[in-house]
């Protein structure tokens, strides 16, 4: 089955970034089937204790809400995520972090969640 994959790899207040969010909500609009993975600095779109003053959209929510409303898995690369400062519970205590701070939905995975993602029917688009 064909379906477009987003690799974000661009911080949540970069211009690609939010490209990103606006793709994936078009294509889903439209009855595509989508996958995401954020990836690099794309992994700080999963922080829930990043601020946004009210005048400028928060991206994070919205891809909370894009994937409530479309049943869209948020898997982010636990070691960019990791060396970006965003852990959840598990990492948190195997690395003896103090807390964590992901924001559900978004999950830390490996890379090899990229790998599953991939086959010959993939259209892969990068931010």
């Amino acid at each position: 089955m064909t379906h477009t994959l987003l690799l974000v790899t661009k911080s949540p207040h970069d211009r690609q970034g939010k490209e990103a969010l606006t793709t994936a909500t078009t294509l889903l609009d439209n009855g595509e089937r989508v996958l995401v993975f954020f990836y690099g600095d794309g992994a700080y779109t999963a922080n829930r204790l990043m601020w946004q003053s009210a005048d400028v959209p928060n991206i994070s929510h919205l891809w909370v809400a894009l994937a409530k409303r479309y049943g869209l898995d948020l898997p982010v690369c636990v070691s960019t995520a990791l060396a970006r400062g965003i852990t959840d519970a598990d990492n948190a205590h195997r690395h003896s972090l103090d807390g964590e701070n992901v924001l559900p939905p978004f999950r830390l995975v490996g890379l090899s969640h990229l790998a599953l993602y991939i086959d010959d029917d993939t259209k892969l688009i990068q931010f």
